[in-house]
């Protein structure tokens, strides 16, 4: 049987609590990717010492992080290791914590309270030999997700383990047990009990895994979608036809699925998720003369942004996905004028162009792994040439700035602002306008024009 390859210093450690009578064991996820020779630095450990005698043994170098729950920190040769004492756990009735933690000398009471057999290995620090209580070897064998004990009552206790199975599916490529599967179906409302910042983690980190499209349609089979992003939801089986042999919410998957094997950015994944999800509300015509989607992109936005909203993500993210979704439509032409290639540079933002171009690719590479990029390309190459000029593109890029502005024509508020803006635009128009003194002249102009 394998052994846990525990460095020096937890050695050490663990001989500190055998020493005082105690043992110390490292649990869950870090022993699972161990036998999956996956990497995993997020060591936990377990131990028959209460919080207190954790905290006598090492009594100048604990920090209690989470002592109502039994968890402290122990700080040991300049590194922190997270200690949690055995403990049993009282029922859920938040949905998120227990509402009461007893603590108790087995690891086997421990060891029961947890998630899924597979994270509920521990590995001893005395020699390494990992403890295998319920039938964890068997399961990863067989790239299995499973419940310990009854399934519906792990969920019942906390709700989230439901998303977490999936998500665990996604990051490994494992199915869920027949039972398992069939409690979360049967209890997906309850997900709705849970936080928002803690579904919109789990979500996160799904779309980030290895298999994201696999556990998006998991979510969606086990009508956990619904309560999470509807919209989503219903775009499964909504036809789009043309140039789409899948529907929306196949075709999401897709495009996601290729962010992820291009290693694109996760902001990007994100907007993929949205970016068709406008069409449902967006389509006109029929299937025999063809569907239109006009302005779907807006509404996707929309959708972006609400469901963002309601998740409680960073307002940098909503930002910057809704952006992406709103203008990843844009139809390039070799006609367009140098002005107006500068004119879409400050309607996307010169931070977002690259991603934003990421998420077309991924889009045209979903339905058709031979795109042709050339139009793209060539699009991409003008941007590169506008920003090497340095041509005015923002405010900032303005000879003459708001200070100016309220000084030379004693104006404020919105004024100075509609001024400004005046001036950007007919700076991108012809950059050579740039200079303080044609400024000063054009914002005499616009004012006069305003006020009579």
């Amino acid at each position: 049987m394998k052994k846990y390859p525990f460095s020096h210093d937890m050695l050490t450690l663990g001989r500190k609590f055998n020493q005082a009578g105690f043992s110390l064991y490292l649990v869950g996820g870090a022993v699972r990717d161990y036998l999956l020779g996956k990497e995993n630095d997020d060591a936990d450990f377990t131990t028959d010492a209460t919080p207190d005698e954790v905290i006598n043994l090492f009594p100048k170098s604990t920090i209690p992080t989470g002592i109502k729950h039994g968890t402290v920190t122990v700080v040991f040769n300049k590194q922190p290791y997270e200690i949690t004492t055995f403990r049993t756990e009282g029922a859920y009735t938040d949905n998120r914590h227990p509402d009461s933690v007893s603590f108790v000398r087995s690891l086997e009471e421990d060891l029961s309270r947890r998630d899924f057999t597979i994270n509920a290995f521990a590995a001893s620090t005395t020699d390494g030999s990992i403890i295998d209580l319920h039938n964890g070897f068997e399961d990863l064998k067989n790239k299995t997700i499973r419940a310990i004990g009854c399934a519906k009552e792990r969920f019942n206790e906390d709700a989230l383990r439901m998303l977490r199975a999936i998500r665990f599916a996604s990051k490994l490529g494992f199915k869920i047990e027949e039972q398992t599967f069939n409690a979360i179906k049967e209890d997906a409302y309850r997900i709705t009990l849970i936080s928002k910042e803690r579904i919109r983690e789990e979500v996160f980190k799904l779309l980030n895994s290895p298999y994201p499209s696999y556990g998006l349609k998991l979510l969606r089979e086990s009508n956990l979608l619904k309560y999470i992003i509807p919209e989503l939801d219903e775009a499964y089986g909504f036809e789009q036809l043309g140039n789409h042999k899948e529907d929306v919410f196949n075709h999401t998957l897709s495009a996601i699925e290729v962010a992820n094997k291009l290693s694109y950015p996760f902001i990007v994944k994100l907007s993929l998720l949205f970016h068709d999800l406008g069409k449902i509300d967006a389509r006109r015509g029929s299937k025999d003369d063809g569907y239109t989607f006009y302005n779907h992109e807006s509404i996707s936005a929309k959708i972006a942004e609400k469901t963002l909203k309601e998740l409680k993500c960073s307002n940098e993210e909503i930002a910057k996905t809704t952006n992406l979704v709103k203008n990843h439509m844009f139809s390039y032409t070799p006609a367009w004028s140098d002005s107006a290639i500068r004119r879409f540079i400050l309607r996307v933002g010169i931070s977002d162009i690259p991603l934003l171009f990421d998420v077309r690719r991924a889009d045209a590479l979903s339905m058709d792994s031979k795109a042709d990029f050339t139009l793209l390309n060539e699009f991409e190459e003008r941007i590169k040439k506008e920003l090497e000029n340095q041509n005015v593109l923002t405010l900032k890029d303005l000879k003459i700035n708001g200070n100016d502005v309220k000084a030379l024509f004693n104006v404020q508020g919105k004024t100075i602002g509609n001024v400004l803006s005046y001036l950007l635009e007919e700076t991108i128009e012809d950059p050579s306008l740039n200079e303080k003194e044609k400024l000063v002249n054009l914002a005499k102009i616009y004012l006069t024009k305003v006020n009579n």
